[in-house]
């Protein structure tokens, strides 16, 4: 089995814990400086229960991780769809890294500028790569 497909998803796997270590690293003193103490949390609280009370670039991160956590979750999927099934060319594997790439610039791009109308052709292009991959998935499995 030719297991390059896989690269691009370990990669983004990887980048997605970057993300995490990143998030951690700006919230927690955002947290502390602000007074938020989580050993006084209320039971049931979300991350994302903190953002409106730092700063938004420090949510930014966060909500890029939550990011990562969603449509790459598809990406995954039809990344291993095409290895498993042995359908991978060198066109997916080419798409699956322009995917990867699209998404870490995404990432870094909203993690510190975020413009949303730039951040939007991220995401259209990374998911244009997506929708590729998921045919090509497809046509791989009838």
């Amino acid at each position: 089995m030719d297991t390059s497909i896989l690269a691009p998803a370990a990669a983004l796997v990887v980048w997605s814990i970057i993300m995490l270590f990143w998030m951690a690293g700006t919230r927690l003193p955002a947290m502390s400086k602000i007074g938020m103490d989580l050993s006084k949390a209320a039971p049931g609280g979300r991350g994302q229960d903190i953002d409106p009370h730092v700063s938004p670039s420090v949510a930014w991160k966060s909500h890029n991780y939550t990011h990562l956590m969603e449509q790459p979750t598809i990406f995954y999927a039809t990344i291993m769809i095409l290895a498993i099934s042995g359908g991978a060319t060198s066109l997916s594997v080419s798409l699956a890294w322009g995917y990867t790439v699209l998404r870490v610039i995404h990432s870094i791009w909203q993690a510190t500028i975020n413009t949303v109308a730039i951040r939007f052709v991220f995401f259209l292009l990374s998911s244009l790569c997506l929708t590729i991959l998921a045919v090509q998935a497809l046509l791989a499995t009838i």
